[in-house]
């Protein structure tokens, strides 16, 4: 944990809800899919580059990732990326063999190079925020786990954090609800209704600009950014109340 004269509280009786983001919040998979997306983009982008006889231009692990595809639908993530490089695709059908040149194609090859790193590497667990999990419990709080993933499933199950949350809304769960998915608020919404809270008594935690966007559109009773690799003000700037570096950085009061 961090020391305590750097830590910023918060007054836990304030809320009834904790929701938290997945990826780069509890665990460490943002680097995976980053990683993943970057494999499934530029074979992508040096294919097409090859046929049209045009200079190939990379996927960014890092800008490209945070701007397009963070915290997004899968599918959405592809088409907002390529769209940025002036790229429309047929949309296609999510059963369509991964590769394939469709929206669906790309991010279902995306899909496939995921799970097999989260195979071969398992799941690196973010200790401080499983801390704070923890107590948020011991204190009668409810918790949800909010994500566009669609292995939230898979990767609570390699990390062994399903026991912590009372709610889940993954990539899933809202596609069978048709829920929007960041940065409109629907997702978090609905969890706090699973929950039996409303918005006002919810805190959300995310660390993608799209979370953080959800979280100030939905009127929620506090945003927390965690701006592990994008920059604390990018995330204030998106809505958040609270940033920081890292969940052991809060205190409850």
């Amino acid at each position: 944990m961090h020391d305590a004269t750097t830590r910023t509280r918060i007054d836990a009786n304030a809320y009834d809800a904790w929701l938290f983001d997945l990826d780069g919040v509890i665990t460490d998979t943002a680097s995976v899919h980053a990683s993943a997306w970057k494999r499934a983009f530029d074979a992508f982008l040096e294919a097409r580059a090859k046929a049209e006889g045009e200079p190939f231009r990379p996927f960014d692990a890092e800008a490209d990732y945070l701007r397009y595809v963070d915290g997004k639908p899968r599918y959405d993530g592809v088409d907002s990326f390529l769209r940025s490089r002036g790229i429309e695709l047929t949309w296609g059908d999510p059963e369509d063999e991964a590769g394939a040149p469709t929206v669906c194609g790309l991010g279902n090859n995306k899909n496939a190079l995921f799970n097999q790193v989260l195979e071969d590497e398992g799941v690196e667990v973010f200790a401080s925020s499983v801390e704070l999990i923890e107590a948020l419990r011991e204190r009668g709080k409810r918790i949800a786990v909010v994500t566009s993933s669609k292995n939230c499933d898979r990767v609570l199950e390699v990390a062994g954090l399903r026991e912590l949350f009372d709610a889940k809304v993954d990539g899933n769960v809202a596609a069978e609800l048709a829920l929007a998915g960041k940065p409109d608020p629907e997702t978090y919404a609905t969890a706090a209704r699973f929950l039996e809270a409303t918005p006002a008594r919810s805190v959300v935690v995310e660390d993608a600009i799209s979370g953080v966007e959800a979280g100030k559109a939905g009127g929620f009773g506090l945003v927390v950014g965690v701006a592990r690799h994008d920059d604390p003000n990018t995330l204030q700037d998106s809505g958040a109340n609270v940033v920081v570096h890292d969940l052991g950085e809060l205190q409850l009061a």
